[in-house]
C-alpha cells in the first residue's frame, strides 16, 4: 500500500463508495513523473468502475486532486437550480472537460476555492447559495462543510462518511486494494 494510496482513502472513501459525486485532496509530491505514473496507474485502475482522478491545481510540491464519479457529475449537473448557477459564473455544463478546466482556473486563479466547488463535491445547493449569501457565517453546524438548511440530516450524512473512511482505511490496512474498495457506477 502506498502513501498515495493511504490518503486517497483517507479523503476520498465516501467517493469510492459511491456515497458522494467528489472528494478533494491535496498530495504532497517530490518527482512530477512519479506522481503522474500514480495518477495514470490510478485511473487506469478506477476509471472502469466510474471513478476519475483529475489535477486541479499543482505547484513546486504539492497537488490538489478532484477525485469523481462522472455519473453523479453530471446527474449533479442536470438539476436545474445548479445549472443555472454554474452556467451564470460561465462554466458551460454541457462538457464535462469545460467545466473541470474551468474549475481548475477559477481555482489556480483566485486567493480563495471558488465557493460553487461544492456543487463539484456533493454539497446541497442550499448550504452552497447559504455560504455564499453569509459569507460563510452563520452556519448552522460545521462539519465537512458549512450547513444552512437541513442539519439534523447533514449531521447524519457526515456520521455516515466518517464511518465510511475508517472502515475503509481499516480495509486497506488489512490488505484491501484500491480497485477492491471502489465500488462500481
Amino acid at each position: 500500500m502506498s502513501k498515495f494510496e493511504r490518503e486517497m482513502i483517507r479523503h476520498c472513501s465516501p467517493t469510492l463508495a459511491g456515497m458522494k459525486t467528489g472528494n478533494l485532496f491535496s498530495y504532497p509530491f517530490t518527482s512530477y513523473c512519479q506522481l503522474a505514473e500514480q495518477l495514470d496507474q490510478c485511473n487506469n485502475t478506477l476509471n472502469a468502475r466510474g471513478v476519475y482522478l483529475e489535477v486541479l491545481r499543482i505547484n513546486a510540491s504539492r497537488v490538489l486532486i478532484y477525485v469523481y464519479r462522472e455519473s453523479r457529475l453530471l446527474k449533479d449537473f442536470s438539476c436545474p437550480r445548479v445549472d443555472s448557477f454554474l452556467q451564470n459564473i460561465g462554466y458551460h455544463t454541457d462538457d464535462l472537460k469545460s467545466c473541470l478546466e474551468f474549475l481548475s482556473k477559477r481555482i489556480q486563479n483566485s486567493s480563495e476555492f471558488p465557493h460553487e466547488i461544492g456543487l463539484f463535491l456533493s454539497y446541497p445547493f442550499e448550504d452552497v447559495q447559504g455560504f455564499i449569501e453569509h459569507e460563510g457565517k452563520n452556519c448552522k453546524y460545521c462539519g465537512c462543510w458549512k450547513v444552512y438548511c437541513n442539519e439534523n440530516e447533514t449531521i447524519k450524512l457526515f456520521n455516515k462518511y466518517k464511518k465510511c473512511t475508517q472502515a475503509y482505511y481499516q480495509r486497506l490496512l488489512s490488505g484491501s486494494s484500491l480497485m477492491r474498495l471502489t465500488v462500481a457506477a
